[in-house]
């Protein structure tokens, strides 16, 4: 038995959503002194700083690579949720993971997959 549109769309939205609870990203700045751990959904888990941050006490700096860190780590992991939505996007015509929106793209992929098999 063939599934609906609604049931095939139900299972791809539910296997990104899992898949994206999944992923988890670490980045350590070039220095090494800051370390940040972000989720699926960019969201920062952990910051953990090297007490050796204190030995440079300019707050404008740590903060620069604190920002940078996260940015990186948040990065990385939007790159993780895109592959894992292109793998669950059957024929999507997306050349590049940056242009995938993890939210929508999925819906979007099996409701044009209905329209073409009308």
């Amino acid at each position: 038995m063939e599934l609906s549109s609604n049931e095939r769309l139900t299972e791809r939205v539910l296997a990104m959503r899992d898949g994206i609870d999944e992923i988890t990203v670490t980045e350590h700045s070039p220095d090494g002194l800051v370390t940040v751990v972000v989720d699926g959904r960019s969201k920062l888990l952990e910051l953990e700083l090297d007490p050796r941050i204190y030995r440079d006490q300019n707050a404008d700096a740590l903060t620069k690579t604190i920002m940078a860190t996260v940015l990186a780590a948040t990065e990385s992991a939007e790159h993780d949720a895109a592959r894992l939505v292109m793998k669950l996007m059957p024929g999507a015509e997306v050349a590049d993971e940056a242009d995938v929106d993890t939210m929508f793209d999925p819906a979007l992929s099996v409701l044009a997959h209905d329209r073409g098999r009308r």
